[in-house]
């Protein structure tokens, strides 16, 4: 009997937070990829080996998105990766929003890497280092620039649970989706809710969901609200 009076509690708990979700505003799912893709630094790049014949070869790299949402790397002459993408410049980056948390939202950019043109190294240049101020070796003879062209862009996230979600968008949607101007400041806001107005955020919660909890952490943010755990 104790065991079924937890089930049901956890179903009734688990349908409150579905009800809210279904009705809390969100940003659209293009938006939260285009702006993910903007905040992150580093993911995952998939090339087609040549040592491998047929095989994908994988390595973490480092980036940065230009304003049109194209991925910029800074690839060394003796990495696997760039004797994989001269061959061929078929590719994809795959990002996620917590790389500890699998339910949370994961990208995969697919697209067509090139090698930025000497004329253009400079915007690449300083693109990149905005985002990697402390790259130093850029400058270094054997490293090249290459920005990644999209050409499809798949998501998932709430994988395992009752929140799941996924879906693609073409290059025209994902590069005219607009980047959220409200995510850049989640890290200092959240830390300091969670640091000083922790009870504050529980409080929040407790009266936007009707769901009693021991406390309530926010994860981030943007223009329409936060998200909490």
């Amino acid at each position: 009997s104790s065991a079924s009076d937890n089930m049901d509690e956890e179903t009734t708990f688990w349908q409150k937070v579905q009800s809210h979700q279904k009705m809390a505003s969100q940003l659209p799912a293009v938006e939260r990829v285009r702006t993910l893709l903007d905040r992150s630094s580093s993911g995952m790049l998939s090339t087609f080996s040549q040592k491998y014949d047929g095989y994908p070869s994988g390595s973490m790299v480092d980036f940065a998105c230009g304003e049109d949402g194209c991925p910029i790397l800074a690839i060394s002459s003796l990495a696997v990766h760039t004797e994989d993408l001269l061959a061929n410049p078929k590719c994809s980056l795959l990002v996620t929003k917590d790389p500890a948390d699998r339910t949370d939202l994961i990208v995969t950019l697919h697209g067509d890497a090139f090698f930025v043109p000497e004329d253009k190294r400079e915007a690449s240049r300083a693109c990149y280092l905005r985002k990697h101020p402390g790259a130093f070796w850029v400058d270094f003879g054997d490293f090249k620039f290459v920005q990644i062209e999209p050409k499809c862009v798949r998501f998932v996230s709430g994988v395992a649970t009752a929140m799941l979600e996924s879906g693609d968008f073409t290059e025209e949607e994902y590069k005219s989706a607009k980047v959220d101007p409200i995510s850049q400041f989640s890290i200092p806001v959240a830390s300091h809710m969670n640091r000083d107005h922790g009870e504050d955020t529980k409080l929040i919660v407790q009266h936007s969901t009707g769901i009693q909890v021991d406390h309530a952490n926010i994860i981030d943010l943007d223009r329409l609200g936060f998200n909490v755990q």
